[in-house]
């Protein structure tokens, strides 16, 4: 049975076995307490929350930036200067770039000179040497001027071309068709618009160079640098008296292409064959002809000496390595001389060996030309001396073989006259070594 007890009797029980009421009332007390302040806390919260929020709506509603506009100032300001920098880096890139080539220009157009050519009008003739390579005529609005003023008014300037100085005493370089013309006077003129007459010390038999000399001393020169360290895409800067009025100009480019053989044709149906040249899409105009083609060093690695016609941008220069030997020959005081061997021949390739049955697929086929006067030897040549005959095959100079691109004659006149060298040669089936004195090439 279930005996049931009054709150009374409970207590009093209680109180028997010990406990304390004073502790058993406020433990009750604070039980109901904390109940009700836990209610009441959160309910605060809950009120607090909406009231904060409302606010926070209402300032986020009338000022979008309120909390933001700080951070995005500052955040615009850091991408900013990111970008900023990024530009900077390039912009100064390109400023380096662009100083090299305006602190080279600087020092260098000093040492380059114009080449005005004059003539008396009663001799003068329909053709131009200016026009050779170029494959158009010359015309200007100087060219009914005359040289100077008080001078005798019969003489015209007729054309003109670039050069520059390669010692302080005066010496002067530039192409040989710019100094061609045996009845022509050629003046040169400074930037500083000083004029001098000039003196041709020599021409180069087989390429198109022509040393000059004027009087004076203590000139500006250019250095010579190293054609055969180029390398394509390099950037060069080619510098000359363009269209004959505007003195000096400036182009600049990249090396397009390495040993180039070309064959130039002028006005007078002359033929010159250019080999291992310098290919550049550097602006080559006329006048330019003969002026220096240079480094980002300020070095001149070329001589500009002509351009393809019916194109842009394909011009061409002559590597300054192969000038040299005529510089220390004309400084030396030594005759301008260029060997020779004396045979006309057909490079032999694959195809040429097939044809003709040969036995190699290099080299070059001494052999006869179209006309009864075309001789395979020339009588009294070197090669000629040496025994060689019609149908030999030359393989080798001194141990270097003769391909398309290093042709016999490209090897022979990197010698001097005088020097002996030693052919390997294909002659009726057997296998010989030649000795060969060269000789003076006549022109």
């Amino acid at each position: 049975m279930k005996i049931i007890q009054s709150e009374n009797e409970v207590f009093e029980r209680d109180k028997k076995r010990g406990f304390s009421v004073e502790k058993i009332y406020k433990t009750g007390v604070e039980r109901k307490f904390k109940a009700k302040s836990f209610f009441k806390a959160a309910l605060m919260i809950i009120s607090l929350s909406f009231i904060f929020g409302s606010m926070l709506g209402f300032l986020l509603m009338s000022n979008k930036n309120f909390f933001g506009a700080d951070m995005n100032q500052k955040l615009g300001v850091m991408f900013s200067q990111n970008e900023k920098e990024k530009s900077d880096n390039s912009r100064q890139q390109i400023i380096s770039e662009d100083s090299a080539v305006i602190d080279v220009v600087s020092k260098s157009s000093l040492a380059v000179v114009s080449i005005m050519i004059s003539k008396d009008v009663s001799t003068q003739s329909n053709g131009n040497p200016l026009d050779q390579f170029f494959g158009i005529p010359f015309e200007d609005e100087i060219e009914n001027k005359s040289q100077f003023d008080g001078q005798d008014s019969r003489k015209q300037i007729v054309g003109n071309g670039s050069g520059f100085l390669i010692t302080t005493d005066g010496l002067i370089l530039t192409n040989k068709h710019v100094v061609e013309d045996e009845q022509a006077d050629y003046t040169v003129i400074m930037e500083d618009g000083r004029q001098f007459l000039v003196k041709i010390l020599a021409k180069d038999p087989v390429r198109d160079v022509a040393v000059l000399k004027i009087e004076g001393n203590n000139f500006p020169i250019l250095t010579l640098g190293n054609s055969d360290s180029l390398q394509i895409g390099q950037t060069v800067i080619a510098i000359g008296d363009s269209l004959g009025e505007f003195s000096n100009s400036v182009s600049r480019g990249i090396v397009s292409g390495l040993k180039r053989n070309v064959n130039a044709v002028s006005d007078f149906g002359d033929t010159e064959r250019l080999t291992n040249i310098i290919q550049t899409d550097a602006a080559i105009n006329l006048g330019n002809s003969g002026g220096p083609l240079l480094d980002i060093r300020g070095d001149v690695i070329g001589i500009n000496v002509a351009r393809a016609q019916g194109a842009e941008n394909i011009g061409f220069a002559l590597p300054i390595n192969q000038v040299k030997r005529i510089i220390d020959q004309v400084e030396n005081g030594v005759k301008v001389s260029v060997p020779y061997l004396g045979v006309r021949y057909v490079v032999i390739d694959n195809i040429i060996k097939q044809q003709a049955g040969l036995p190699v697929d290099y080299g070059v086929l001494v052999t006869r030309g179209n006309k009864v006067t075309d001789l395979a030897v020339i009588p009294g040549s070197p090669a000629d001396l040496a025994g060689i005959a019609e149908n030999d095959i030359i393989l080798e100079i001194n141990n270097e073989r003769i391909t398309k691109d290093n042709q016999l004659g490209d090897i022979v006149t990197r010698y001097n006259v005088g020097d002996k060298i030693i052919l390997k040669v294909w002659h009726r089936g057997e296998l010989n070594e030649v000795s060969v004195k060269l000789q003076e090439l006549k022109t």
